[in-house]
């Protein structure tokens, strides 16, 4: 099993402190020496008022602040949790994420999702309507200008005609792991995609977050028996899967049941999950490393 943590901004608003570039590389550093494999970051560039008050959170741009947790650490996975698709022209998004596993020495993974939030999607100036269709031609767009090779491509709202990436990604390709709980999400993820990301999510949130419920090792597992189905079908090799522990508290927080999250951990292992991904609390930088090498100590050492 491997090991995610987000960062520390679960909430609106969020201590100060945490939108520095000291506390993003102390975070980075904590988490590769706790144990942890990769460091995501969460993607909400235009929220509404109304989603933040309703029990949204804060965010740093993913790719800014990967940057800047790589410049921290040497082995530590790059993973954003999640980037929406349709947000960015695929060829920017491309670019992007090149950049940053060059720079890195190969270390970036692409979290991706259709995204959900419809007064994000307005201030962004994107049609909701259209979220699913853009996501597919970005999927497809990724994997030409990954290769290095001159594009050419006709999409809906761009035009490419021996259009070349500079510099290629070290990996080859970058991994993408497909955000949500969804049949389509699934689909994607065994067709074109080297992971799937379902979110941990109870049933009365289901309507705010516009995907099912998923919430227990026994709820994941018919659906990855889909999924390996799915991917054996398209002649594929197996997924990583992505999964956080439901319940037993978050560390730092005073809830915090490290046995609850060893035994998640089993479970979720079990039914092939391959990565758990954990969050920290805190109000301040002190008490979130706490959390960090908390859960460092009391789960992936244990």
């Amino acid at each position: 099993m491997r090991f995610s943590l987000t960062y520390p901004l679960l909430c609106h608003p969020a201590p100060p402190v945490l939108f520095t570039g000291a506390a993003v590389a102390e975070v980075a550093r904590a988490a590769e020496a706790a144990g942890f494999d990769a460091l995501a970051f969460t993607e909400h560039p235009m929220p509404s008022d109304r989603w933040l008050e309703a029990g949204g959170h804060d965010a740093l741009d993913p790719f800014i602040a990967l940057t800047w947790a790589a410049a921290a650490t040497e082995r530590l996975r790059l993973l954003t949790n999640i980037t929406v698709v349709a947000y960015r022209n695929p060829f920017l998004l491309a670019k992007a994420v090149a950049t940053i596993d060059s720079l890195s020495g190969g270390r970036v993974i692409l979290g991706a999702a259709a995204g959900y939030l419809k007064s994000e999607f307005r201030a962004l100036g994107v049609d909701f309507d259209e979220r699913n269709e853009l996501f597919d031609e970005a999927l497809e767009v990724l994997a030409m200008a990954w290769a290095g090779e001159p594009v050419t491509y006709e999409g809906r709202h761009f035009s490419a005609a021996g259009s070349q990436l500079v510099p290629r990604p070290v990996q080859q390709p970058p991994p993408i792991w497909i955000g949500g709980n969804s049949t389509a999400a699934r689909r994607r993820a065994a067709a074109s995609a080297q992971g799937w990301m379902p979110f941990a999510n109870p049933p009365q949130v289901t309507r705010t977050v516009r995907t099912p419920s998923i919430w227990t090792a026994d709820d994941l597992a018919p659906l990855l028996d889909e999924l390996t189905a799915w991917t054996r079908e398209a002649g594929r090799d197996p997924l990583d899967v992505h999964f956080g522990v439901a319940g037993g508290g978050t560390p730092g927080g005073a809830d915090f049941d490290p046995g609850h999250h060893r035994g998640q951990v089993a479970a979720l292992e079990g039914i092939g999950v391959t990565w758990v991904g954990s969050g920290t609390v805190g109000d301040d930088l002190a008490s979130v490393l706490a959390g960090i090498e908390a859960y460092g100590r009391e789960v992936i050492g244990a």
